[in-house]
């Protein structure tokens, strides 16, 4: 990303990633929460809310390559062991902390401070991850996207989904007043994936590919560049969208930081980071990225990550009566 700070293409990305931080606040995205309300509750709103993000993605992607816009898009990765031991590593240390990549910005968004260690263990992992697990360097794929080859009819498809999703409302029972109230407060899932996914959409025709974890790698791995200072700033725009969005809503609580809280989270993001280098990719760009291009290894990581916080909820559910009895 070699862009200018004062360019109209950053000014447009910036806002983008701001709206995005704000829909992550508002609909409170989280991939544990996702697979946790599978487990207690037996519904896939969030999951299914997710895999839409990446319907908005891979959608617009679709229409943008058969109108021939330019695109950059990054490549695939090879499927392997690290693969699988990444998105478990992912999924581990999402649960360790309570909040997936996307969580901790939902979080930290509600004056929830202790998030704040998440990106530092994350940086931590990153830049841990070579010597700790002397990993073979990720195979790069030679071929292009399916989405991309099949553009055409993918994106006649998706605009049939687009009319569906803009007249469902309208062919809907009309909501109650004091439901439109909450609900310009606290977004349901569908509605704050589809914000995220077609604003990361518009940033990537703005500034190409770009996600907030895949700057802290780059930070962490000295990967110095001009585009370096625009990813940052542009996280900048995300935790503000994010902040902004707790505020307005009145779900901005600034909560004491206790050592465990900030222990737990630094360790959760080490975890994570860890895992996003073995895969290669956090599941803000396995959703946003790898899934949207139908890459096999970012939908093998994320299956992985939502499996192993499935296991490990499960766990800690079934040692809930042993721990609480004296």
């Amino acid at each position: 990303m070699e862009i200018a700070l004062n360019s109209l293409a950053f000014i447009g990305a910036a806002l983008c990633a701001g709206i995005m931080g704000f829909a992550i606040q508002r609909g409170g995205t989280c991939t544990v929460a996702a697979v946790d309300e599978v487990i207690d509750m037996r519904k896939a709103d969030r999951l299914i809310a997710l895999a839409e993000a990446s319907l908005w993605v891979a959608g617009g992607l679709a229409l943008a390559s058969a109108m021939h816009w330019p695109l950059k898009m990054p490549a695939g990765y090879s499927v392997t062991l690290w693969t699988v031991l990444g998105g478990a590593l992912l999924g581990f240390g999402a649960f360790i902390n309570q909040a997936c990549v996307f969580g901790a910005i939902a979080r930290f968004g509600s004056g929830e401070w202790a998030y704040l260690a998440t990106p530092a263990g994350f940086y931590a992992g990153c830049a841990s991850v070579e010597s700790t697990f002397m990993p073979a360097p990720a195979q790069l794929l030679a071929e292009v996207s399916p989405v991309l080859r099949g553009s055409g009819w993918i994106g006649w498809l998706f605009l049939v989904f687009v009319g569906w999703r803009v007249l469902k409302p309208a062919l809907g029972v009309r909501t109650p007043a004091r439901a439109r109230q909450l609900a310009a407060k606290v977004w349901t899932p569908h509605a704050a994936t589809t914000v995220i996914g077609i604003a990361f959409f518009f940033m990537l025709l703005l500034v190409g590919s770009w996600a907030y974890t895949e700057t802290l790698a780059d930070l962490a791995r000295m990967h110095m560049s001009a585009g370096l200072v625009a990813k940052l700033a542009l996280l900048l725009a995300l935790l503000g969208g994010a902040w902004w969005g707790g505020k307005t809503a009145g779900r901005f609580r600034s909560l004491r930081v206790g050592s465990a809280q900030l222990a737990r989270c630094f360790t959760g993001g080490l975890l994570m980071g860890w895992g996003s280098l073995l895969i290669p990719g956090s599941n803000d760009g396995l959703i946003l990225i790898g899934m949207p291009l139908l890459w096999p290894y970012a939908w093998l990581a994320f299956g992985t990550m939502c499996s192993t916080v499935a296991a490990a909820l499960l766990v800690r559910k079934a040692m809930a009566p042993r721990l609480a009895a004296p």
